[in-house]
């Protein structure tokens, strides 16, 4: 035999071996396909295919693992009982990005499952390896690292607190300010997952400048990135009033308030729950909201929101509501702005809208004066009224900025009134007086 032929016979092993990976790695696409690669035996199969001579075949063997891990539970146990991990780990510090990526897929994908997977891999002493990653060069390799770091961290406080001692969230925070959208998503992610679980937890990620990071990518345009900020500083102000207050030091407000008529939902909805766990700490916290257009701008979301999505924004105003009897007033006008301002501008029967004048909030005071300011040109009985009650004295006392609506809506009413009338306006004027009122003819507007 020749040596040529010799050869071939390695040619067609390697072959055979490359198409045998090949072949699982896409029917493992395929749920239909799982229970019956799994009853082939295809883990043992798989396993020595890691450490392969060839890298290709490496790589698409951990891929297909990858994908049949993901599938289920018992297939990512499966990978663990069957001493795959510490070769992944190994392989993982030494081999190309290509197989670095296919390598934490794995770890994900088994991780994700369940907190005694997520264990089995810090375990193996993944969690140094993965952090090593989070410096490679490649952005597809952070990516794929940050993302098993995030997966293990998310099961509870005791494997969160593993990946912040492994040195994990200055790399993951260094990860969001990286220019790719896709890495920075998934350290987003990440640091929600990490800051989730307890407010020590949440102060590591402040400790090394998250939040000021993450507040600046409130407006970036891309939907699915917003999503994963929001939720981050959802999880740190969650947890105390000092957490909120350094979310809101950072001046997240108004700007966060624009992500309440994003077409994305669930930005929307990650936005609600971020002023909602603001908003649940304090009287003061819920104050600063409602100063800053939170309420009405919560209650709009929610009208334009369906199903759970509108939760969060409800929730937040029952916590701004049960603060105080001031923010229930202002959550209720909020909410019923725009009825009253429907009703006000239907009403002709002035006496009714009279109480408004000394109890509306300014809101809802400048549509009441306005009502006054279009019926009582045409109304001289109103007019006569309204100076023998105390209205017009009333009106003379509101502070209204120079050229705004509000000053534009008294100086209306002024006009209906001599100019005696309404520079010494007194409940006791004399008949004469009021005479002059009832045949005085207002200026035109």
């Amino acid at each position: 035999m020749s040596q040529r032929q010799v050869l071939q016979v390695f040619e067609q092993y390697q072959k055979a071996r490359t198409q045998f990976v090949q072949m699982v790695a896409e029917l493992a696409t395929r749920p239909q396909n799982i229970e019956t690669l799994q009853n082939a035996g295809v883990m043992s199969l798989l396993r020595p295919l890691l450490l392969d001579v060839v890298p290709t075949i490496q790589q698409t063997a951990a891929l297909a693992l990858g994908r049949l891990a993901n599938y289920n539970g018992d297939l990512a146990e499966a990978v663990v009982k069957g001493d795959i991990l510490p070769q992944l780990v190994y392989s993982l510090a030494e081999q190309n990005r290509f197989y670095k990526k296919a390598a934490a897929f794995v770890l994900r994908a088994v991780g994700k499952h369940s907190p005694q997977l997520a264990q089995a891999i810090v375990d193996c002493g993944a969690l140094d390896t993965l952090v090593i990653c989070l410096e490679d060069f490649d952005p597809g390799v952070k990516e794929a690292a940050a993302w098993a770091l995030g997966y293990i961290a998310r099961h509870n406080a005791e494997l969160s607190q593993a990946v912040v001692d492994a040195g994990a969230v200055p790399l993951l925070v260094l990860c969001i300010q990286e220019p790719e959208i896709a890495l920075k998503r998934i350290a987003a992610s990440a640091l929600s997952d990490i800051s989730k679980h307890s407010p020590e937890l949440a102060q590591t990620v402040v400790d090394v400048g998250a939040i000021a990071h993450l507040a600046q990518m409130i407006l970036n345009p891309d939907s699915k990135l917003k999503r994963q900020v929001l939720s981050a500083l959802s999880q740190i102000a969650k947890h105390s009033v000092d957490l909120a207050e350094m979310v809101v030091e950072a001046e997240i407000f108004p700007v966060v308030l624009t992500c309440l008529k994003d077409k994305d939902d669930y930005v929307k909805k990650n936005a609600s729950t971020l002023i909602r766990e603001i908003a649940k700490h304090t009287p003061e916290l819920s104050q600063l909201i409602v100063n800053t257009g939170g309420v009405a701008a919560v209650t709009d979301c929610i009208g334009s929101c369906k199903g759970n999505i509108r939760l969060p924004g409800i929730m937040m105003l029952g916590y701004v509501a049960a603060h105080s009897e001031n923010l229930a007033m202002a959550v209720i006008i909020s909410k019923s702005k725009k009825a009253i301002k429907s009703i006000l501008q239907k009403c002709t029967y002035l006496p009714a809208l009279e109480p408004f004048l000394y109890d509306a909030p300014p809101n809802i005071l400048k549509h009441v004066v306005g009502q006054f300011s279009k019926v009582l040109p045409h109304d001289s009985k109103a007019r006569r009224l309204f100076v023998t009650s105390g209205g017009l004295k009333k009106v003379q006392e509101i502070k209204a900025g120079p050229g705004s609506l509000l000053q534009e809506y008294i100086n209306s009413i002024n006009s209906c009134y001599p100019e005696e009338i309404v520079r010494y306006y007194s409940p006791g004027y004399s008949e004469a007086l009021l005479q002059r009122v009832d045949s005085y003819q207002p200026l035109a507007n």
